[in-house]
């Protein structure tokens, strides 16, 4: 199974495994991701599991500022892969193909995503 880990936003390092359910995110209270900024909408993103090719997709629910995958606007339905970013109002999410037993697992996989970003040094010594 896969789960999102908030990266920036209110809720930074937290994780919602995803299931093989269709998941909505947003600010509304009755959604069981809900994502507290004011830039995303009540119901500003969908992620559905295809069990044919075991896959997870992204899909925008007519969102007011729309979502972002790896820095491109979406605007049909895109498959997500280990490590892409989703960007819903001012909040980033990554979405990772691992489950986690906890928290802890989580937070330390997204410490270690933070990692691959970071340039490495290449001057002489």
């Amino acid at each position: 199974m896969a789960s999102l880990i908030v990266a920036s936003g209110e809720s930074t390092g937290t994780y919602y495994p995803l299931g093989h359910r269709t998941n909505v995110l947003g600010r509304s209270e009755s959604l069981l991701i809900q994502i507290l900024d004011d830039q995303v909408s009540r119901k500003h993103l969908q992620i559905c599991y295809d069990p044919e090719s075991t896959k997870y997709s992204a899909v925008d629910m007519h969102s007011r500022n729309g979502v972002f995958v790896n820095g491109q606007r979406i605007v049909e339905e895109r498959f997500l892969a280990e490590g892409d970013r989703v960007l819903i109002g001012n909040t980033e999410l990554l979405f990772t193909e691992e489950d986690f037993k906890d928290s802890e697992a989580a937070l330390h996989h997204f410490k270690k995503a933070g990692e691959w970003g970071r340039p490495t040094f290449q001057g002489n010594l």
